[in-house]
């Protein structure tokens, strides 16, 4: 599939180009994480959103605001992001300790990166939120429709960074669909406008903002990649890996509180809604709190979390996972699942029930 492979090709070269400068720029910033370990717990922590201050970032302000992370000695700062892969070289190269990224990115920074001081510990979206939304109207209501038409990807989108998954898992030719290159801001517009058929991205973003455009919910088409054959899981907590050994008690505390904040959003998300617009005023409290539920009900709370607790993964699943990226995305080194994850850090028991 040369569209995938020359995209992840130059996806590779961007990533490594833009690993080395950030970490040759914040080089200081790494060596004060590793040396002034007991001071952090004293100052702000960092931590990195994946994107926008909108209803699926609620719980962390929750957090802030019911005190649960001063609970644990933490006062934390948190940073919008640009995308599913922003935070990755934001935390690896230290000047974030914590942050909130897609894990399968994670895996090919690190393979594209050996030895990058940067790894998932604790899983939010069991279920992920990549999708492919489409509308009726334009012929996309199954992912064959894809095909002879036009798609309009962000290329530092985590849905679209899976893409190739889920086009092999549905047979599709990518030779037959034309894929347009957006940005963030304008992939929403874009489809509203007609200018493509469909575009990839995060459901419960991309549906609600074209809703909001005035696109009919009828007329939407969601086909979440999970529904068609993708095994993968989705967006993470991933920490700086030598901050985490100097300071794991930090670690698990902002792990404790995150669960807290979830467990505290998911019984009361207007409560969580409210924090959320203190951030950001021009926020829609109503679709934000749609959009939060989304995420709640497909991506966080699902069947696998109920029985088991917020936070962990299954092993054999994980497995599944990197042997379903391997179809697309040639790794350099064997991949294993100890290098991308570590799971030592989080909440258990009481702590871990999101219920």
């Amino acid at each position: 599939m040369p569209h995938e492979e020359a995209g992840f090709g130059a996806m590779r070269t961007h990533h490594m180009t833009e690993f080395n400068l950030i970490r040759q720029i914040f080089v200081a910033a790494a060596m004060m994480v590793a040396t002034a370990a007991n001071s952090w717990a004293q100052q702000a922590v960092p931590f990195a959103l994946d994107w926008k201050f909108e209803g699926p970032a609620a719980p962390y302000f929750l957090a802030i605001d019911k005190g649960y992370f001063e609970e644990k000695g933490l006062t934390v700062e948190i940073a919008e992001g640009k995308g599913s892969l922003d935070a990755i070289p934001k935390v690896a190269t230290g000047a974030f300790p914590l942050g909130f990224a897609d894990i399968n990115s994670v895996m090919r920074f690190l393979d594209q990166n050996p030895g990058a001081p940067v790894k998932a510990v604790m899983m939010v979206y069991d279920k992920p939120p990549f999708s492919v939304v489409g509308r009726k109207s334009l012929g996309v209501e199954a992912p064959k429709d894809l095909q002879g038409k036009v798609l309009g990807a962000p290329p530092p989108d985590g849905a679209w960074a899976q893409f190739p998954i889920f086009a092999a898992e549905n047979d599709l030719d990518m030779d037959a669909i034309t894929v347009e290159p957006v940005g963030f801001p304008t992939r929403e517009p874009m489809l509203a406008e007609g200018n493509v058929a469909a575009v990839t991205g995060f459901s419960f973003s991309s549906t609600l903002n074209l809703i909001r455009l005035g696109v009919p919910e009828d007329d939407l088409s969601v086909l979440l990649m999970s529904d068609y054959g993708v095994k993968l899981y989705g967006n993470a907590i991933i920490v700086n890996t030598e901050f985490a050994e100097a300071n794991p008690d930090v670690v698990k505390g902002f792990l404790e509180a995150v669960a807290k904040g979830w467990k505290t959003a998911i019984e009361n998300p207007s409560e969580a809604i409210d924090s959320l617009l203190e951030r950001n005023p021009a926020a829609d409290k109503d679709l934000e709190t749609d959009r939060l539920q989304m995420a709640i009900d497909a991506n966080v709370l699902t069947d696998w979390v109920k029985q088991n607790g917020f936070g962990d993964v299954d092993a054999d699943r994980f497995e599944d996972a990197i042997e379903q990226t391997k179809t697309v995305y040639e790794f350099q080194t064997t991949p294993d699942m100890a290098t991308f994850w570590d799971g030592r850090y989080l909440p258990s028991g009481e702590s871990a029930k999101l219920q």
